[in-house]
């Protein structure tokens, strides 16, 4: 006979419960489950793990590893590195060239008065970078002595092709890769397909509200004025 039966020896209740093997409660854990399990511990890794690499970098080398923190901050304290461009120096445009304007975007974007008013117009959209480029790659074309050229390149890099300028311009992925092969021997037109992307943006997106803006229709009004008391 067993020696606790035989003494009389009543083992307590709690060693006869059942043994619970379900959930615990929340309220009940431990606090080490509760560190281990806690949203905030997974979303915080620990100083010596190595953040995410970065997604944004059109080179795709995906080597990058600041923070949108540190991009934003970047942004702001950019400066447009290249002097801007002032407003082309020209007479004040005929109802004739105005009309003109209005048959294709190739002979507003010909005339000086033409590049100024759809200039004027882009500034209000907050997209006169467009135009600033172009131009910017124009007069790089006029250039013939090798380090200007090398430093307008740099320049023109930095203002409207660097993702981190807040002057940046809309590039495809393929335009921008030919641009990066091409910075170790620039040349005055290492920015035409870019500049040739940026012009058919203009064209397809900019120029046709232009057309219908109170900037072109006041134009128009002016010189209709003009005419009649003439």
């Amino acid at each position: 006979m067993c020696f606790r039966k035989r003494n009389g020896y009543r083992p307590p209740d709690h060693f006869n419960a059942k043994i619970y093997t379900g959930p615990v409660p929340a309220d009940r854990e431990s606090p080490m489950t509760r560190s281990e399990t806690s949203p905030s511990r997974a979303q915080h890794p620990s100083p010596s793990q190595k953040p995410n690499t970065c997604c944004f970098c059109w080179c795709c080398c995906c080597s990058c590893s600041w923070s949108e923190d540190d991009k934003r901050g970047r942004r702001k304290t950019q400066e447009t590195k290249l002097e801007p461009f002032p407003c082309e120096t020209c007479p004040k445009p005929t109802m004739e060239e105005i009309k003109l304007w209005a048959q294709s975007f190739d002979k507003l974007m010909k005339n000086p008065a033409g590049r100024n008013k759809f200039r004027e117009f882009l500034r209000t959209e907050y997209s006169e970078e467009n135009m600033l480029f172009w131009l910017a790659c124009e007069d790089l074309k006029k250039e013939i002595n090798k380090s200007a050229i090398e430093e307008k390149t740099r320049l023109i890099y930095e203002d409207y092709i660097s993702i981190l300028s807040p002057k940046e311009v809309s590039l495809d992925s393929r335009v921008r890769e030919v641009i990066n092969r091409r910075l170790q021997d620039p040349t005055p037109h290492i920015f035409e397909d870019a500049q040739l992307q940026i012009y058919t943006l203009m064209h397809r997106d900019s120029y046709p509200r232009f057309l219908n803006s109170s900037v072109y229709r006041s134009l128009v009004q002016g010189g209709s004025r003009s005419s009649s008391e003439s």
